[in-house]
């Protein structure tokens, strides 16, 4: 990760040492490099040369308005799931022609929004979905463009909470039901059909079952087109995973390989739905050790960040590195990673060897994806400060919230 290196024995973002963010801004506190942001979009733009191809990425992952305009800026579409998305986007310059809408549970205000900005597609994800956004459609005198989300039941080999296509997952319409789905959508007066979409999972370190899921969108393709209903695109979703630990990590090049042999020749436009490659690993969390508890079983090293800034090693049991910003090279301790959310699940990592001392600073690596998007205000807990580092430069794109504004919303009975 060229965007954080040990430099002069202390760990830096770019060119700014962490240590000097947190007495800047304070922890815990979420730092991005732009650099490494960058490299991560160029990646895909690269491996599509020549095609085709609008690289959409995945809002969900990480919607700081710093980092949609960043890839916006770098002609990236966006792949939203909800209206609060959708008004991000517009707020961080996105362009909404360049936009998908994803999601099971798909209002009729969102629907109204997306059709007023005038987005490039609705992904739609059941029968009831598609016969809302007709009427819809048709109440403010538009033509909704659609491709369906079909679940092509291929195993993506990653987490059960983040398989998505499968037969039991709730996402997309069942690959039996694609056909018909679509000569429905035919014949409603309000519904353009453009496309098809598929999304098998996320976290996916083996690019085969991507191929095997675009080997099935073509054969309905081809059966549609024999049927005279022309796509214009075909969406293959996102999901190439990262390395958190030791995982073996295929570049986008590598991992796009398979499934672009299997694209070759065709003439619909591609799309991709990227998150968690584009922004993972261009991000940490940095944190304070407040106490260090030695107990008779286990070592505890309470830190001022907890599950409610990083949900992913409570909610999956996630690795994240965990790293010195300013490493002793004494003789470590095992120490668990907790916070002081009053939850047992409250941990950032176990069995930690670690030399610490407490005001010591730590870097909690691999936090760019489903961090500050996953955060809550748990216990009554500001969320993190949001900082981008741009060479000797730290932006800081979003100031922590203060108690006050935690319950400014809330009225006491009178």
């Amino acid at each position: 990760m060229t965007g954080f290196v040990l430099k002069q024995g202390a760990l830096y973002a770019e060119d700014i040492p962490l240590a000097d963010v947190a007495a800047r801004f304070g922890t815990p506190c979420y730092v991005y490099s732009l650099k490494l942001l960058r490299e991560a979009f160029a990646a895909y733009r690269d491996a599509l040369a020549g095609r085709d191809a609008l690289v959409c990425y995945a809002v969900k992952a990480n919607s700081n308005l710093a980092i949609l305009n960043v890839f916006a800026r770098m002609g990236a579409g966006l792949d939203i799931v909800s209206g609060g998305e959708l008004a991000r986007v517009m707020a961080a310059g996105g362009d909404a022609g360049k936009v998908v809408f994803s999601g099971v549970g798909k209002s009729r205000d969102e629907m109204r929004a997306a059709l007023e900005a005038g987005i490039y597609c609705f992904n739609v994800e059941s029968a009831a979905e598609l016969e809302r956004l007709n009427e819809v459609a048709g109440g403010v005198g538009k033509r909704a463009p659609i491709a369906f989300r079909v679940n092509p039941n291929v195993d993506p080999k990653t987490h059960p909470y983040i398989s998505t296509g499968l037969k039991s997952s709730k996402f997309g319409v069942p690959y039996d039901q694609a056909l018909a789905l679509y000569r429905r959508a035919r014949s409603l007066p309000h519904l353009e059909i453009h496309g098809i979409d598929c999304h098998i999972g996320s976290q996916l370190l083996d690019p085969a079952p991507a191929a095997e899921a675009a080997e099935k969108l073509l054969a309905l393709v081809d059966a549609l087109a024999a049927e005279g209903i022309v796509l214009q695109h075909i969406d293959i979703g996102g999901g190439k995973g990262i390395t958190y630990r030791d995982e073996q990590a295929p570049d986008a090049a590598d991992y796009l390989a398979p499934t672009l042999e299997v694209l070759a020749g065709r003439k619909e436009k591609l799309l991709l739905e990227p998150g968690r490659s584009l922004v993972g690993n261009a991000g940490l969390l940095l944190t304070r050790v407040e106490f260090l508890k030695h107990g008779e079983e286990k070592n505890f090293a309470v830190v001022d960040a907890a599950m409610n800034d990083l949900a992913r090693p409570a909610l999956y049991d996630a690795w994240h590195e965990i790293q010195p910003v300013v490493p002793r090279n004494l003789e470590p301790e095992t120490y668990d990673i907790v916070g002081p959310v009053c939850e047992s699940g409250d941990f950032l990592g176990h069995g930690r060897r670690l030399d610490l001392q407490e005001g010591d600073l730590l870097a909690v690596m691999s936090a760019g994806a489903y961090g500050m998007a996953m955060s809550s205000n748990y216990n009554t807990r500001p969320r993190a400060a949001e900082v981008i580092v741009d060479g000797t430069q730290a932006h800081l794109v979003r100031r922590r919230e203060t108690v006050p504004e935690l319950f400014g919303l809330e009225t006491p009975l009178p």
